[in-house]
């Protein structure tokens, strides 16, 4: 059975950095996508950005603002099952949880943030002002 766990998140102040990580487990199939999701208070889930198993291409948001785009980078180690996501500079804005989903794939697609599978539970990340 497909695992995801997120770590990573916490409480840190306007200007921090965090590294989420996102363990996958629990499959033997190469060919899949994952992204990362926020959920703030309030608000409905968004996606941030994802990454393709085979390739290592990313993708992020279309609609996200430059000033976002330059605090998130996203990242992968095939060994070992792992997908981070980097973000710098964090702003209060930022707080949300957190969540990696996994999209297995029948043939080669575009990475996107839409029709995943599988959810982790969620790291909480909430940004001091």
């Amino acid at each position: 059975e497909v695992q995801l766990v997120e770590s990573g998140g916490g409480l840190v102040q306007t200007g921090g950095s965090l590294r989420l990580s996102c363990a996958a487990s629990g499959f033997t199939f190469d060919n899949y996508h994952v992204g990362w999701f926020r959920q703030a208070p309030g608000k409905e889930r968004e996606g941030i950005s994802c990454i393709s198993s085979r390739d290592g291409v990313t993708y992020y948001k279309d609609s996200m603002p430059d000033s976002m785009r330059r605090r998130f980078t996203i990242s992968s180690d095939n060994t070992k099952k792992l997908v981070y996501l980097q973000i710098n500079n964090l702003q209060p804005e930022d707080t949300a949880v957190y969540y990696c989903a996994l999209r297995r794939l029948y043939s080669n697609s575009y990475c996107g943030l839409e029709e995943y599978d599988y959810w982790g539970q969620g790291t909480q990340v909430t940004v001091s002002s």
